[in-house]
């Protein structure tokens, strides 16, 4: 649904491509193509077989500069869950942040590094080991390398030079935090600069930028954004943890309870619109659930004669979350998920109660922060 879909799997990381890669991989293919034609008119048809051979190796190096940074990701312990190409490069999804900013400043430099030293190998490949047309592809591809490294080195977020400022700032203030603000603000004034110089290009007022560097711009602009939002949201929850935020009154049913003390128990929670129930032991452990349906499938003379423990429906273990688990980490669950509830329980299984996305939504809304999306 979001335009990725999955070809495979490199190293043991999920590879996705972006339903917009295969756009920029046209224009790619053309711009190449027509570029080689020109220079090489002897190549006749070829040209565009040798301009789709270009593109691909362009983004062969875009995913070997996002393996880099998966790899000094994956060597400090932190899981990669895929790596994307997108419209404006690929993206490589990491499970959590670096534990220090000496981590954080690795995990962003090795990617421009990878870059680097492609730039270095194709020049040599270029220098002499290759003639014609070959030897200009390999050339462009080279050129490209270098000004893959110094535009990602840009320090704004979300560019590889913004996690390198965050890195910067969060070693000097020791507040992670205050890093991805610094490098979040860079980001914004480099993504409004990107949008100016491009929009006065369009407007025929420049001959500096164009269309793409406009959208650039634009692209870099919402992701600054986010980054921002979400760092003043995971400050607002810092020290928080899945059982603050568990509702006061949940839907909780014990396992021996009729199905007329579930009723009355739904009269009573009847504005929190719930139609499910978590059901409990005498212990307090988490058995699974009940749906009110239920009472529609039972004759109401036979409420008080018929138990809840005979309708439990099992709760898939992905949506349950322990009770001392960071209340930033259940963001992630939710949305990884896609429910709007998450049962929460103790170390030893016992149910506290339900946790609700809205009420995140709501704790934000107390400490005077932005919605979540």
């Amino acid at each position: 649904m979001n335009g990725n879909f999955r070809v495979g799997t490199l190293f043991g990381i999920p590879f996705f491509i972006n339903i917009s890669w295969f756009f920029v991989l046209a224009l790619t293919t053309l711009n190449f193509g027509g570029g080689l034609l020109a220079q090489f008119p002897e190549l006749g048809g070829w040209a565009i077989a040798l301009g789709l051979i270009s593109g691909l190796l362009l983004f062969a190096s875009v995913l070997l500069h996002e393996l880099g940074h998966s790899f000094v990701a994956q060597r400090q312990g932190i899981r990669v869950n895929s790596i994307t190409l997108l419209l404006f490069g690929g993206l490589a999804s990491l499970e959590e942040e670096a534990k220090t900013p000496a981590g954080a400043f690795w995990i962003a430099v090795a990617g421009p590094l990878v870059s680097l030293v492609l730039f270095a190998l194709l020049s040599l490949a270029g220098s002499g080991l290759l003639a014609g047309p070959f030897a200009t592809i390999v050339g462009l591809l080279a050129y490209i390398n270098l000004a893959l490294a110094a535009f990602n080195m840009l320090p704004g977020l979300p560019l590889d030079g913004g996690n390198v400022l965050k890195a910067i700032v969060w070693k000097l203030t020791g507040n992670r935090h205050s890093g991805i603000r610094w490098a979040s603000r860079a980001g914004q004034v480099i993504g409004w600069s990107a949008v100016a110089i491009g929009g006065l290009s369009v407007l025929g007022l420049s001959n500096i930028g164009s269309f793409w560097t406009l959208l650039i711009g634009w692209f870099l602009l919402q992701n600054a954004g986010r980054s921002a939002q979400f760092a003043n949201v995971e400050e607002a929850l810092s020290g928080l943890t899945a059982a603050d935020a568990v509702l006061d009154r949940s839907p909780v049913i014990g396992e021996t309870a009729t199905l007329r003390q579930l009723a009355d128990t739904a009269i009573m929670l009847s504005g929190s619109g719930w139609r499910r129930f978590l059901v409990q032991d005498i212990e307090g452990q988490l058995l699974g659930t009940v749906h009110l349906d239920v009472l529609k499938q039972v004759p109401t003379d036979q409420w008080s004669n018929a138990l809840v423990r005979d309708w439990i429906q099992p709760i898939p273990e992905a949506t349950i979350v322990a009770a001392d688990q960071p209340l930033i980490e259940v963001i992630g669950t939710f949305q990884k998920q896609g429910v709007p509830a998450l049962a929460v329980t103790r170390a030893n299984g016992t149910l506290i109660g339900l946790l609700e996305k809205a009420e995140i939504i709501s704790l934000l809304r107390q400490k005077g922060q932005m919605q979540l999306a």
